[in-house]
């Protein structure tokens, strides 16, 4: 499992590449990564828009993708994600059984590991361990500059 901090920010940016994808396709620039053991398994982005489907978060999309190829836990998985996790996706990664979570960017509005609340702390049967504030200004300056120009 990832757990330096220069090994953080290498997927982080990667799950950075995500939200800029996003960001172009006119989507909330939100972006994740998928690691297992050390190699990359899945990458996404936001596509809600380009979906018509609200589920259709970074963090989910990529989730799906690591479970097909490697089943339902996750436990020895690293997700790398933008921003932090809403109640959606935090759910979704303690469902997965997902053994680790790195954020980007805190969510005071609706973040749901820490920030608003924590749904991945000892409120289920399994626990993620998390970690936030990963090149925390690299993702929140990418969201700051969508909204802006949405203004």
């Amino acid at each position: 499992m990832t757990t330096g901090r220069g090994e953080f920010e290498s997927c982080m940016r990667l799950a950075l590449e995500e939200a800029k994808l996003a960001s172009d396709a006119g989507e909330v620039p939100v972006g994740a990564v998928l690691v297992h053991r050390g190699e990359v398994v899945a990458r996404a982005h936001n596509r809600v828009e380009q979906t018509g489907d609200a589920t259709a978060h970074a963090e989910l999309l990529c989730l799906r993708e690591g479970m097909a190829k490697l089943g339902p836990r996750l436990g020895d998985c690293t997700l790398f994600v933008t921003l932090e996790p809403c109640a959606m996706c935090a759910g979704a990664c303690v469902n997965a059984k997902l053994g680790q979570l790195v954020f980007g960017a805190f969510d005071e509005t609706a973040g749901c590991c820490g920030s608003k609340m924590d749904l991945t702390d000892k409120c289920f049967l399994h626990s993620v361990t998390v970690w936030g504030g990963i090149l925390e200004n690299e993702c929140k300056s990418l969201l700051t500059q969508f909204f802006r120009a949405l203004r």
